[in-house]
């Protein structure tokens, strides 16, 4: 094989030894990773080693995440998310459900569309553009995009493009409101003590819920299954869950590795031409909750911060960080609107999908 200087860097990182691929791509997510956690920015465990892993692919590699570990890891997010959902949202929605129907159903239209116009003026193919403009749920939206008939890898760009731009800008505005300059975020506990129980508990449901997932020929069969087994158990039974740190670390790793390293260079070409597109699809759908937060504000007399906050399409657990160092915010409005929305959309999503992708065919 030719080896002259001009030798393009798609063939160079090619030759490369698998374990040596190995060896880069997890020294750069880490970099990336750390880089990204030191910025103080949303989903850094997820990104960096996505944008790690765009790297490498774009560069030739050609290793790939076994289908086994992938599904393990989608499981695993499966299991975060149904135990992210409190009971304690209920009697606030209960007391709020007009108003929480209301704004939900127009979150989701708008948003739906924005990839409605990307989708027909043909920025983005397909309905990849619906997937990747819901609001909340990112990373689960990304991994049933791809059983839909999506490309994840756009969708994963447009998704996390949206997380870091709201959490930003929540977190901008929060600061204008609030002066969390003293509070302090507390320190990650990467490896905290086993509850043997609780833990165990975890491991049952991945494993019943991706077996159920798959038995029931699910979408994204992994993360649905485990989704729905983990939400009956957890919020029916009140069986409590234990995800460490690092276990979602890893899982996360490897979502984004998975993503990341399809990636080739016309894909990244295409996202980066599609880029003004998107961002102002974002900057639109952060404008449009913004005035959704101002009407609930004046009409029903709630505090700003906590319109803007519970209104705010994306980036739940930033959010819930936000809310939680602001005093004077009500975090259980915020994340019962926020709960709200994304089960709708986890819900939704795929018809309305389908419903996008029949209008936009020629």
């Amino acid at each position: 094989m030719d080896s002259s200087p001009d030798q393009p860097p798609v063939e160079r990182m090619a030759q490369l030894h698998r374990r040596w691929q190995w060896l880069v791509l997890l020294v750069f997510s880490l970099l990336f990773a750390g880089a990204l956690e030191l910025a103080a920015l949303p989903a850094a465990l997820l990104i960096g080693p996505m944008l790690a892993a765009i790297l490498a692919g774009t560069n030739g590699a050609s290793v790939r995440i076994p289908k086994p570990l992938f599904g393990s890891a989608q499981a695993v997010v499966g299991c975060l998310v149904a135990a992210s959902i409190s009971t304690d949202i209920f009697p606030v929605f209960y007391q709020e459900w007009p108003l929480f129907l209301g704004v939900v159903v127009a979150t989701v239209a708008a948003s739906s569309l924005l990839g409605w116009l990307i989708s027909r003026w043909r920025i983005l193919p397909g309905t990849t553009a619906v997937w990747g403009s819901s609001p909340g749920a990112a990373t689960a939206m990304v991994l049933m995009a791809g059983a839909f008939g999506a490309d994840q890898r756009l969708v994963a760009f447009m998704q996390y493009l949206r997380v870091i731009f709201v959490s930003m800008t929540a977190a901008l505005i929060a600061r204008m409101w609030v002066d969390t300059s003293g509070i302090e975020v507390p320190a990650i506990v990467w490896f905290p003590p086993i509850d043997p129980q609780a833990f165990a508990a975890t491991i049952g449901i991945a494993l019943v819920g991706g077996l159920f997932g798959k038995l029931c020929r699910l979408p994204s069969p992994f993360f649905l299954g485990t989704f729905i087994v983990g939400s009956i158990v957890h919020l029916g039974f009140g069986v409590p869950m234990q995800l460490p740190q690092s276990l979602l670390a890893v899982s996360y790793a490897l979502i984004g590795w998975s993503i990341g390293l399809n990636f080739t260079r016309p894909i990244l070409r295409h996202a980066a031409r599609a880029l003004p597109q998107i961002i102002g699809s974002i900057v639109a759908l952060i404008a449009f909750c913004g005035g959704l937060a101002y009407l609930i504000s004046h009409l029903l007399g709630i505090d700003p911060l906590t319109a803007y906050l519970a209104t705010s399409p994306g980036g739940m657990d930033s959010v819930a960080i936000i809310a939680a160092a602001a005093q004077n915010v009500d975090i259980s409005f915020v994340m019962a609107l926020q709960s709200a929305r994304f089960l709708v959309v986890l819900l939704i999503g795929p018809s309305v999908a389908r419903l996008v992708a029949r209008s936009v065919k020629p």
